[in-house]
């Protein structure tokens, strides 16, 4: 299977969700487990793409 056109931008790891949205790593963890951020996983990490970041974000705050 191949990812080309369905992640777009950056992938983040989880450390770098977190720090960018001010939130602990476990945070991220559960918003990934629970399907409230789309993410990847490879191998034992998981990756989120930047365009789940922002969308995760557009619906937390939305009109901003």
């Amino acid at each position: 299977m191949s990812l080309a056109g369905v992640v777009t931008g950056e992938l983040y790891t989880v450390s770098e969700v977190a720090a960018l949205m001010r939130v602990s790593k476990m945070t991220v963890y559960r918003m990934v487990q629970s399907g409230a951020i789309n993410s990847i996983r490879f191998g034992r990490s998981y990756r989120v793409p930047e365009d789940a970041v922002r969308k995760y974000l557009e619906q937390m705050n939305p009109g901003h």
